[in-house]
Order: C-alpha cells, then sequence, then structure tokens
C-alpha cells in the first residue's frame, strides 16, 4: 500500500474504531466493569461474543444469564444460570432463586436457595436475611397450593401517583380521598396512604408515620365539622401498615402491610372488628392470587357494585402498578387439589384473567360499571333497588321467586328502618352539638357516640340479611 493511501484512510481507520469502542463494551474487562456497575444491556453482546467460543465456561455463562435475567429476557437466563450451576458458580445459586420465585416455582427457588446458604456458611456471613427468605419462599409454596378461585375480570396499569382516580366507589361504600384533602393543615408524616371515609363522612381510616419511624393505622371521628378523638388501630403493633378500606358492612378492614409474615413488601390482610372488645381481631393474611413476591395493597370491595379491586407492583416497572379487578367470593373457595401444576402457578400468579372464567362467561357490564360513577347513573323506578347477580335487579318484593329470601329482605328492610330513624335523631343531635356550649358537647358526646355504634350495628346487620336474601334467592334461579 502507497502511503500517500495510508495517509487517507488512516484517519478513518481512527474514527471508526473510536466509534466502535464508544458504542459499547469491546474487551472482557470492559463488560464486567458495565457488569458490575448495572450496565446490562452494554455489557450482554461481548459476553454473548466470548459464550460463542466457549459454551461451556462457567463464568461467560453465569454473566450472560445474569445479564438475560436483568434485561428480562428468563428462558435466556435460565438455561444459562444453569450451565453456570453445573459448575457451582456461586451468583448462580441467588439468581436462579430470583428467577424460580419471579415464576412461581417456589419449590425450586427453595433448592437453589439452600444451596446458596450452604456456600454463604462458609464465608461466616449472618445468615438470618436468608433465613427469613427461606422461610418466605417455603411460606409462598404452601400458600400457592390454597391459591382461591376467583374470576379475575380486568386490569388496567397507572402512574403509582394516579392510584385513587382509578377506583370508583359507590357513594353506599365510601369515599377515598387523599390525606391533604381530609387534614389540609397537616405537613408532615403523613405517608402516601389514601385515607377511607365512611359513607356518612363521618369516620375516616388512614395511615401515618408514627414517632417511632413507622406507618400505622389510625382512625378519627367527626362531629359537624370538627375531627377529634385519634386513635391507634393495632397499639401493640409495629409494622408498617397501610393502604386501608373498610367494606360495607362497617366491620371488615382490609389493609396491607409489611409484616404479620409478610411473603413480599406489601402483602394484603384483613380484619374484622369486635364490637363487644372495641378492637380489632389478628389480622388474616389473603392467600394467592392476591398475595405474591412483589408489593401487594389497596384492596376495596365494592358490594353494591360486586367488584372488588386490589393494586400491586409484580411485572411493572418502577413508579408504575396495575390495578386489578375481581369478583369478591364469600367462601373463598380453592382451586381444585388435583390441578396441573403448571396451570396452578398460571392461576396463582394470574398470568392469564381468562383463564380465571368459567366458559361463556361475559363480563362486559361489570367492567363498564367498575370504570363508571354508579351513583350518577339514572336508575330504574321502583320500590328499591336489589342487586342479586352480575344480570339480575329487583325493584319490587313481587320479583322475589324465594319465600326464604323475601323475608330475609323484608327483616333487612325493617333494620333499615330503625337505622333511618337512628340517622335522623343523630342529625338533630348534630345540630344542637354543634350550637352548644363546650360542657354540652361533652354532655352530647357519649349520647351521639352510642348512637353512631348503634347504626353500625343495624347496618351490619342489613347487610348480613342482604346476603341471606341473595344467597337465597340466587339458589332459587339456579334451581
Amino acid at each position: 500500500m502507497q502511503p500517500s493511501i495510508l495517509r487517507i484512510i488512516a484517519p478513518a481507520l481512527i474514527l471508526w474504531a473510536g466509534i466502535a469502542c464508544g458504542a459499547g463494551a469491546q474487551t472482557l474487562d470492559q463488560a464486567k466493569k458495565m457488569y458490575n456497575e448495572g450496565r446490562y444491556e452494554e455489557a450482554k453482546p461481548v459476553f454473548d461474543r466470548f459464550l460463542a467460543q466457549s459454551p461451556t465456561n462457567a463464568s461467560y455463562n453465569l454473566w450472560y444469564g445474569v445479564c438475560c435475567y436483568e434485561t428480562g429476557d428468563l428462558e435466556a437466563a435460565e438455561h444459562h444460570l444453569l450451565m453456570a450451576n453445573q459448575r457451582k458458580a456461586p451468583e448462580s445459586y441467588r439468581y436462579l432463586a430470583d428467577l424460580y420465585t419471579r415464576t412461581y416455582r417456589f419449590d425450586e427457588a427453595a433448592d437453589m436457595l439452600r444451596g446458596h446458604m450452604a456456600l454463604m456458611k462458609k464465608k461466616r456471613i449472618d445468615m438470618a436475611p436468608l433465613e427469613d427468605r427461606l422461610r418466605a419462599l417455603e411460606k409462598m409454596q404452601r400458600m400457592q397450593e390454597k391459591t382461591e378461585a376467583v374470576r379475575v375480570i380486568d386490569s388496567i396499569v397507572v402512574d403509582k401517583e394516579h392510584l385513587l382516580s382509578a377506583y370508583f366507589l359507590s357513594e353506599d361504600n365510601g369515599r377515598l380521598v387523599p390525606y391533604t384533602s381530609l387534614f389540609p393543615t397537616a405537613t408532615n408524616g403523613l405517608g402516601a396512604s389514601p385515607v377511607y371515609v365512611s359513607p356518612r363522612g363521618d369516620q375516616a381510616t388512614y395511615a401515618r408515620v408514627t414517632d417511632g419511624g413507622y406507618s400505622a393505622l389510625f382512625t378519627q371521628s367527626k362531629l359537624q365539622n370538627e375531627w377529634t378523638d385519634e386513635r391507634l388501630l393495632f397499639p401493640t403493633d409495629s409494622a408498617d401498615n397501610s393502604y386501608p378500606f373498610i367494606s360495607g358492612d362497617g366491620v371488615t378492614l382490609y389493609f396491607a402491610s409489611r409484616g404479620h409474615g409478610s411473603i413480599g413488601g406489601y402483602d394484603l390482610f384483613v380484619t374484622r372488628y369486635n364490637i363487644a372488645a372495641n378492637s380489632y381481631l389478628a389480622p388474616e393474611q389473603l392467600g394467592m392470587p392476591f398475595n405474591s413476591p412483589a408489593n401487594d395493597y389497596f384492596m376495596v370491595i365494592d358490594e353494591a357494585k360486586g367488584i372488588g379491586w386490589f393494586a400491586t407492583d409484580r411485572n411493572q416497572p418502577a413508579g408504575r402498578i396495575c390495578l386489578y379487578l375481581f369478583i369478591p367470593n364469600e367462601a373463598r373457595p380453592r382451586v381444585s387439589e388435583d390441578i396441573d401444576p403448571e396451570r396452578l402457578r398460571s392461576l396463582s400468579a394470574l398470568t392469564s384473567l381468562r383463564e380465571t372464567w368459567p366458559e361463556g362467561a361475559d363480563y362486559a357490564p361489570l367492567i363498564a360499571a367498575a370504570r363508571t360513577n354508579t351513583d350518577a347513573a339514572e336508575k330504574k323506578v321502583g320500590d328499591f333497588e336489589f342487586i342479586v347477580n352480575d344480570n339480575t335487579v329487583y325493584y319490587s318484593e313481587r320479583d322475589f321467586r324465594s319465600a326464604d329470601a323475601a323475608e330475609a329482605f323484608e327483616k333487612a328492610a325493617t333494620l333499615r328502618k330503625q337505622a333511618e330513624d337512628i340517622e335522623e335523631r343523630l342529625k338533630q343531635a348534630y345540630a344542637t352539638y354543634e350550637k352548644s356550649n363546650k360542657a354540652k358537647r361533652n354532655e352530647l358526646r357519649a349520647t351521639i357516640r352510642e348512637d353512631e355504634r348503634t347504626l353500625d350495628d343495624l347496618r351490619s346487620q342489613i347487610r348480613t340479611w342482604e346476603k341471606r336474601a341473595r344467597n337465597a334467592e340466587n339458589r332459587t334461579i339456579i334451581k
């Protein structure tokens, strides 16, 4: 080659090399540096190239497998991590445990974690976090075996900061509002939890950060325009509790917690208020598919619409959440015990929503109702409006086919009249309270509280009798 030609092409070659080097890693050392910095997408092609030259190399399989895992290619990740695991690459155990957890293969995840723990014991590190995780995996396996057969009919993905806007709660079930909209003078320690406000607007349940630095659940009562008597719901509990919701019966509380044996970050729990003891019962952890290895929170049940929602960040990028719409079960039936393991994993992970539906089901009306404010919707003129099932609404006692259902509904109607009388008495008491001095207010407060407790009890009974009516009528319709 002539010197003159070299002078012409040399700058071009240098420029090309510079561009190539700047585009990503070219050497193994560069790729490892990017790997250690968490730049998996950039490091991945280099590891792939070296792996093609030495397919059985443990380190190449590990590095490439981790890059695949971190970039979402789980199938390729499993293949290469298993290759590395066969050659006892230490990190392969940890990543395979993560991968199997993510894909709901909890027994395999536990096996890999035990292998990782065996290696870590030799390094004399604190084993407590790993032992906690192993217990969680074993719990996930048991929970998966008891997966609830629930119909999940829709899902949407929203920004976490817009969570409240995705819930369309019926007026009869209360309101969901930001903390600062209810208590605008508050300045700190509020957490991210929204506030549940009772249908009468006189009870608020919420989470805020305590002096101990954890999030706890509180309730406050309202007399006229004055919020008073803040009360801690679980005085002996120091777990992070948040996202409360009280169902239409007035006694069932759903909330999210990082404690109480949580398997992920936040898990969903349910408890019920014991009126006699004036406290809540021990929380019960919900099973799968509601809970997962990720964060699951803010379960809301709209009994008027016959639907429920819960939020989760499983399989979502940072700042995004998935909101699932489901049909609540009173009895919480489990999936069949002889179900195929692959299908069990699918149902517990909600891989396919349609897989949870019975054949021929059409939930378009329920999905539409879930996305609209039905309180503002035009209602059919009649004596009342009573939802029997997804497709049936009664407007008169003559509509009932079952004598037992009609009797139960009549009992609910009688209790409802008693509740209306107490509501009217409370309205007058509130008006008197507003105009009274401090001494008179103190005198009235006990009476008002007693009437409020009686009203809550009546509403709980009304819900019970309405459920009996609904169940009896549906049995007759099926026959």
